[in-house]
């Protein structure tokens, strides 16, 4: 049975020709690419993900299918998926469904066959923008319908990923502490690592007020990545406010830029955004270079900061803010993704150094 075509359409009216490689549905969102060689099942369930079309810079996806172990929400996040070659035989001990059955049977479209370096040469010359992928319009049609569409970051899509109701996971044996965990797009593994490291978990909506998260009496607070525009989160910022000198605090990414804010510093959009796993940071502390995972659009100003907050982590890359901390409270934020998922785990000491603090009690509305 002949393959059936599918479009990938730009705002700027360019077009890419395919084949369909997903569900039978239009799809769009901001095109971003990704350099990871591997996790593309991660990466689609990503919350940081949403409102966007994510292109794989690898040219082979799908090689080793899918599983319900390796997702990282309770849904795709992702609006599309673009690919060189879709791999229709994948092999693999866990593999449940190929990516096409993955993508298919949860409503997500994606298109196969196209010069995804060609593509990605264009995204990085030009910046990221809005695309559209359909089997049955046309091209003008496609730009059409595209031209309707809502911007990204123009929504709230911190406050669509994030959990309606609260839940807990628990560490095996008597926890050494409890987490609160404010989710504005998180992905499950960081409460696997805080799991792993024996300390249980609460995760709240991303819209509890600050007294609601400190009637939990947490020990630590993690302020979770996400999706979209971080300076549309002004309710977010005034709840970290009411939370900072009474816990210790640890921002990823979205939590970084909140964090960003809330210390004085805007943030800004960047040309075509850290998404891969190969990114390199400097730790400004120790000197130490690390591999790190990334995925963003948006970079925290650092000369804006005040209040006690400074610069800890750089990006060797294009020198962009990757990390803060407070010079008299216990707070501590990073850009890039310490949880992987996937990506390299050399990061894992984020974790550390932030349960260091929990444990030394600095600030903990507990110690009053």
């Amino acid at each position: 049975m002949a393959e059936k075509q599918a479009l990938l359409v730009l705002e700027d009216g360019t077009t890419f020709r395919g084949t369909a490689a997903g569900a039978n549905v239009r799809g769009c969102g901001e095109l971003v690419f990704n350099t990871s060689m591997t996790g593309y099942e991660e990466i689609l369930t990503d919350p940081s993900y949403a409102g966007q079309i994510v292109t794989m810079t690898y040219p082979l996806i799908g090689n080793y299918g899918t599983n319900t172990d390796d997702i990282e929400s309770r849904k795709v996040q992702a609006a599309a998926m673009v690919m060189r070659e879709e791999c229709e035989s994948p092999s693999h001990w866990r593999n449940s469904q190929t990516l096409r059955e993955f993508l298919t049977a949860r409503g997500v479209p994606a298109i196969a066959g196209l010069d995804t370096r060609a593509l990605t040469r264009r995204l990085r010359s030009g910046g990221v923008q809005m695309a559209a992928i359909t089997c049955e319009d046309s091209p003008e049609e496609s730009l059409t319908w595209l031209r309707r569409q809502p911007p990204y970051g123009s929504t709230d899509l911190a406050r669509e990923v994030s959990t309606c109701e609260p839940y807990g996971w628990n560490a095996d044996g008597e926890p050494a502490g409890h987490i609160v965990v404010l989710d504005t797009g998180v992905k499950y593994n960081i409460m696997r690592v805080l799991n792993g490291k024996g300390y249980r978990t609460t995760t709240l909506s991303c819209t509890t007020p600050a007294e609601d998260v400190l009637a939990l009496r947490p020990d630590g607070i993690v302020l979770s990545p996400g999706p979209g525009d971080p300076e549309s989160l002004g309710y977010v910022v005034e709840t970290v406010k009411g939370l900072i000198g009474k816990t210790p605090i640890l921002g990823i990414c979205l939590g970084h830029q909140v964090l960003g804010q809330v210390f004085g510093a805007s943030t800004y959009k960047l040309k075509f955004g850290h998404h891969g796993g190969n990114h390199p940071v400097k730790d400004l502390a120790t000197g130490k270079v690390y591999i790190t995972s990334q995925n963003h659009g948006y970079a925290v100003d650092a000369d804006g900061l005040s209040g006690g907050a400074e610069l800890s982590h750089l990006n060797l890359n294009d020198n962009t803010c990757e990390g803060l901390r407070h010079r008299g409270l216990p707070i501590i934020s990073i850009q890039y993704h310490s949880e992987a998922a996937p990506g390299p785990r050399d990061n894992m000491y984020i974790f550390d150094s932030f349960l260091d603090l929990v444990r030394s009690g600095a600030g903990s509305v507990k110690s009053r």
